[in-house]
């Protein structure tokens, strides 16, 4: 049930994100909804997405674990390591800097260094499917972005090196909570001493 949960949450999540580099599919469904329902549908579509995926690996790690590898416990540490980058790539996409402009998708950069640190420290079959789907999703809408041919939405302003700071320190505070809030009491995995 977990497991199965858990596959069809990754099919709703990366599909609906899949959808958005069919920039035809895309367009014709903004001018048939408007911008404000095809988004409110994107994000309520991603919302049930990420709830079966939680949900189906909630289940999936309490009734129906199967062991793939058994990762050193060195690779556990890179993983805490990795995860401090991996925040601030994220916050800095949205409080854009030089680290932006320099990446320019620090969201999938952040994502992918994400899932590659998750596969490092795991390996049962759940968690090997969900980090590995993601990695590829996130592989896939980085290639797809470079092919797309419309101007998309209206640029952001970028800041300079001030916004990095910011982001830096958000991307701190994030990577804490996170590690000592979020990961122990949510995922039930403590990050550290466990």
């Amino acid at each position: 049930m977990g497991f199965a949960l858990l596959i069809f949450g990754l099919v709703v999540f990366i599909g609906i994100h899949v959808l958005t580099t069919r920039r035809g599919l895309r367009a014709s469904l903004i001018q048939r909804f408007g911008e404000g329902g095809y988004k409110a549908a994107f994000s309520i579509v991603s919302v049930i997405g990420i709830v079966l995926i939680a949900k189906g690996f909630s289940v999936y790690r309490a009734t129906e674990w199967v062991d793939v590898w058994y990762p050193p416990k060195a690779l556990r540490h890179l993983t805490v390591a990795l995860m401090l980058p991996a925040v601030i790539l994220v916050v800095a996409s949205f409080i854009r800097g030089r680290i932006y402009a320099r990446l320019k998708h620090p969201m999938l950069a952040g994502i992918k260094l994400w899932a590659v640190a998750h596969l490092l420290a795991n390996g049962d079959l759940g968690s090997i499917i969900l980090f590995g789907s993601l990695l590829g999703w996130a592989v896939f809408d980085r290639i797809s972005l470079k092919h797309r041919s419309d101007a998309g939405a209206p640029p952001i302003p970028v800041g300079g090196r001030g916004n990095d700071v910011i982001a830096i320190v958000v991307g701190v505070v994030a990577y804490l909570a996170l590690a000592f809030a979020f990961h122990p009491i949510v995922i039930g995995v403590p990050v550290v001493g466990g």
